[in-house]
């Protein structure tokens, strides 16, 4: 599923050195249409052989072809390829969107992308609509080559619960396949609750998850009166206000306000810095989350180290 969205670094520190980026040709091999909403894309190649995977939440950058010339004007070779392809004009310049890595199969050179298609208002669903196998795409992602010994961050991994004892992961459609993965990779001893909101209830899927994890999905279709993102925010303001007692913010985190039209938000707290009794991973529509992430601080008293936020996209905005 799709995490499409600008990353922001406001209010992170300096992070340390990174696992490097680059480009990575691959092509079509499978196209998989899930539920009511879902098609799953499996990219192979043999540069993938050099992609790191992570897991988790992982983005990954996807460029997409241009009608005429293909990638022919992408600059794979550059350096720093984001400036060089903010350089050229805006007729030559290739969609570039984010995306989490759903699944990864290096010894195949495999990696599966799960797109949410919504008709044709943007590149990546367009593109994902009519997908055939062997077209081309290529992915910008962590290049395995430059690791280094020891606990080196991989860009594009957020989710960090520190000790936390619950967890709570809240997002709409473009943070599925980040939730999922997420839930298959918890210890069996994890505890908490996911909230997915989805188009339709054909996208809801089985999960292997921890038992103590309880999964909730939120089709828009059993309500149509309610607006993109407020089953989202009913759920999530019912469950905390039950399961969580409300305290005061934290004097050395106070609560920020912030205007979601003016910038993608997005604040991650460093890593193993989370230390209370919930960890909140929110993801999604930029607007919806700001609210979400507004009311876990200020109203229920959450540590701002304690949860994690991630406007994936923006009602109305591309990311280009």
């Amino acid at each position: 599923m799709s995490s499409a969205g600008v990353e922001s670094t406001t209010g992170r520190s300096p992070s340390p050195a990174r696992v490097e980026f680059t480009s990575f040709a691959a092509s079509v091999s499978r196209v998989e249409r899930l539920g009511g909403s879902f098609v799953r894309v499996t990219l192979a190649g043999d540069e993938l052989a050099d992609f790191h995977a992570a897991g988790l939440d992982q983005r990954v950058k996807l460029v997409f072809p241009l009608d005429e010339g293909g990638h022919s004007t992408f600059p794979r070779g550059a350096v720093d390829w984001y400036s060089a392809w903010r350089a050229l004009p805006e007729n030559t310049r290739c969609p570039l969107r984010t995306y989490t890595v759903r699944a990864a199969r290096p010894a195949d050179n495999e990696i599966d992308i799960d797109f949410a298609v919504h008709g044709d208002s943007g590149p990546g669903t367009r593109w994902a609509g009519q997908a055939e196998i062997g077209q081309e795409l290529i992915v910008i992602g962590p290049d395995a080559r430059t690791l280094v010994a020891g606990d080196t961050p991989v860009g594009g991994v957020e989710f960090r619960p520190g000790g936390a004892r619950r967890i709570l992961l809240a997002g709409d459609e473009t943070a599925a396949p980040a939730i999922c993965c997420i839930l298959e990779s918890l210890p069996e001893d994890a505890r908490g609750q996911a909230f997915i909101e989805v188009a339709t209830a054909r996208d809801a899927v089985l999960l292997a998850a921890p038992a103590g994890v309880t999964i909730t999905w939120l089709p828009r279709d059993e309500r149509p009166s309610l607006a993109n993102g407020e089953p989202l925010q009913r759920a999530v303001r019912a469950w905390v206000s039950e399961m969580v007692a409300p305290d005061s913010p934290s004097e050395g985190h106070p609560p920020v306000d912030v205007d979601s039209d003016s910038e993608v938000l997005w604040e991650v707290p460093d890593s193993g810095n989370s230390c209370g009794d919930l960890y909140a991973w929110i993801a999604g529509e930029a607007g919806c989350i700001t609210e979400l992430r507004r009311f876990l601080v200020r109203d229920a008293g959450l540590d701002r180290a304690d949860v994690a936020f991630m406007g994936y996209w923006r009602a109305g905005r591309s990311e280009n």
